[in-house]
C-alpha cells in the first residue's frame, strides 16, 4: 500500500518535496494534503494540484497521514515530531532540527528512545555526486585524506528566491545561511569521517538583529580537519559553495550543490554525468522520498538521522554565538 504523505508547513522546501512526490510512483507514495497557517498557502496548493485537502490544524494532517514532511520554521520542528511520535507517524524533518540545543538533546533522546521512525532531509544522503566523491575516496584518486575545507558565499541573504520567507530566513532566532546551507555540508563531512568537534570560531552580525553576515571555524570531523568559512556579499552568485578534500594523492571537491570535480594536472574537470543542481534535485528527491517510504515502513534507509542532525546542530549553534 502506498505510503501517505503529508506536509506541515508549505513554504519553499514543502513546496518542492511536494511537486516531487505528485511526480513519484503512486504505486510507492501519494500527497495526503497540508497544513499551513499561512493564508496564501491554500491558494498555492490548488495552483498545483486543486484536489488536494488543506487540513485546518496540524492534528488533522497527521491523522490523515502516514508520514510527515516537517517543513515548517525550525521553532516548530521538535513540537511537531512529538506530536507525530505520539500519533504513531514517522516523519522527514527540514535542518535545523531546532534552535535550542538543550531542548533538542532531551527530545531526540526521549525519541530515539522510543523508536522514533525520523529522518532528516539532509538531501546528500541520496546525492549522485556525493556517490561519485565516494567512489573516487575508493579507487585511491585522493590517497590518504588529510584535510577538508568547507567555503559558502552569498549574492545576498536570503537567496533571491527565499525572499519570501525573509521574516525568519534573515532572523536570528531561526534563520541565517549557518543554519540553512553550513549545516548540509557539516552533515556531509560527518556522514564520511565521523562525528563533528569545534574548536574555535567567529561570527559577525553587521546589521541590528539580522542574521549573521560572515563566519570561520576550525572543526574536525572524526580525526579529519576542517576549515570552514561562509560569507554574504562577496560573490555575484546566488548560490556558491565548495567542499573540498586534500589526500596524500590529489583533490577531490562537491561544488554548487551538484558538481562533482576531481583535479587533474592543475585543473578541476567534472564527472563525465555530473549535472547542474536544477536537473540534479530533483532525481535526488526521488531517491529520497523511496527511502521516505522505506522509513515509513520500519525499513533501515541511509537518511540522516537524529543523532546526526542534533552533532550538526550543536556545531552550528556554537558557531552562531561566537
Amino acid at each position: 500500500m502506498a505510503v501517505k504523505l503529508g506536509f506541515l508547513g508549505f513554504g519553499i522546501m514543502g513546496e518542492r518535496l511536494l511537486r516531487a512526490a505528485l511526480a513519484h510512483d503512486p504505486a510507492t507514495l501519494v500527497v495526503s494534503g497540508i497544513y499551513d497557517p499561512s493564508p496564501t498557502a491554500a491558494q498555492r496548493l490548488s495552483a498545483i494540484s486543486p484536489a488536494l485537502s488543506v487540513f485546518d490544524s496540524a492534528a488533522a494532517a497527521i491523522a490523515a497521514s502516514d508520514c510527515l514532511h516537517i517543513a515548517s520554521p525550525p521553532s516548530s520542528h521538535l513540537a511537531y515530531l512529538a506530536q507525530c511520535q505520539a500519533a504513531g507517524r514517522a516523519a522527514l524533518c527540514e535542518k535545523p532540527l531546532a534552535t535550542d540545543v538543550d531542548e533538542a538533546s532531551r527530545v531526540v533522546a526521549d525519541l530515539v528512545r522510543a523508536g522514533a521512525r525520523v529522518g532528516i532531509n539532509f538531501p546528500f544522503a541520496s546525492s549522485f555526486a556525493v556517490d561519485q566523491l565516494s567512489r573516487w575516496m575508493a579507487d585511491g584518486s585522493v590517497g590518504t585524506p588529510s584535510a577538508i575545507e568547507i567555503d559558502v558565499a552569498f549574492a545576498t541573504w536570503p537567496r533571491s528566491w527565499q525572499r519570501d520567507a525573509i521574516a525568519w530566513l534573515d532572523g536570528r532566532q531561526d534563520g541565517g545561511f549557518t543554519r540553512e546551507v553550513v549545516s548540509h555540508f557539516l552533515f556531509l563531512s560527518r556522514r564520511l569521517f565521523g562525528p563533528l568537534m569545534l574548536h574555535e570560531a567567529t561570527c559577525s552580525y553587521p546589521e541590528a538583529g539580522r542574521s549573521e553576515r560572515t563566519i570561520t571555524a576550525r572543526l574536525q570531523a572524526g580525526a579529519m580537519p576542517v576549515t570552514l568559512k561562509g560569507s554574504v556579499g562577496t560573490t555575484p552568485k546566488d548560490d556558491h559553495n565548495t567542499w573540498t578534500l586534500t589526500g596524500s594523492a590529489g583533490r577531490i571537491r562537491l561544488r554548487d550543490w551538484s558538481f562533482a570535480e576531481r583535479e587533474l594536472d592543475g585543473a578541476w574537470r567534472e564527472a563525465p554525468d555530473a549535472l547542474p543542481n536544477e536537473k540534479a534535485r530533483p532525481l535526488v528527491l526521488a531517491r529520497q522520498l523511496d527511502k521516505v517510504a522505506a522509513l515509513t515502513r520500519g525499513e533501515a534507509t541511509n537518511l540522516a538521522t537524529l543523532e546526526d542532525a542534533l552533532d550538526v546542530q550543536k556545531i552550528v549553534e556554537a558557531i552562531l554565538r561566537a
